[in-house]
């Protein structure tokens, strides 16, 4: 990213809260036991779904909808950090 800012002196990065919706559908051979954990599941099927189609993954469908939100609409946590991260001098 500094190679990118460093041709362009000039160019501001802009910044904005995005609202997102990812829907994916796809078949998973995997051990019953680990998908009881609700805990680790999430990231268990990003991980499997990321890694791509092999012999024991078949996608089926994915959907990703992605919104520009108002910053008020945003946690309190999360204006703050955009307000870090507008005022970074790495992002100029």
């Amino acid at each position: 990213m500094k190679s990118d800012t460093a041709s362009h002196p000039n160019q501001k990065v802009e910044i904005s809260v995005y609202e997102c919706e990812i829907n994916l559908k796809f078949r998973l051979i995997e051990e019953k036991g680990v998908l009881s954990d609700r805990d680790k599941l999430l990231d268990l099927l990003i991980d499997a779904f990321s890694a791509g189609a092999d012999e024991y993954l078949e996608p089926l469908h994915s959907c990703v909808k992605t919104e520009e939100i108002s910053e008020l609409e945003a946690s309190p946590q999360m204006r703050r950090q955009l307000m870090r991260l507008r005022n970074s001098s790495d992002l100029v």
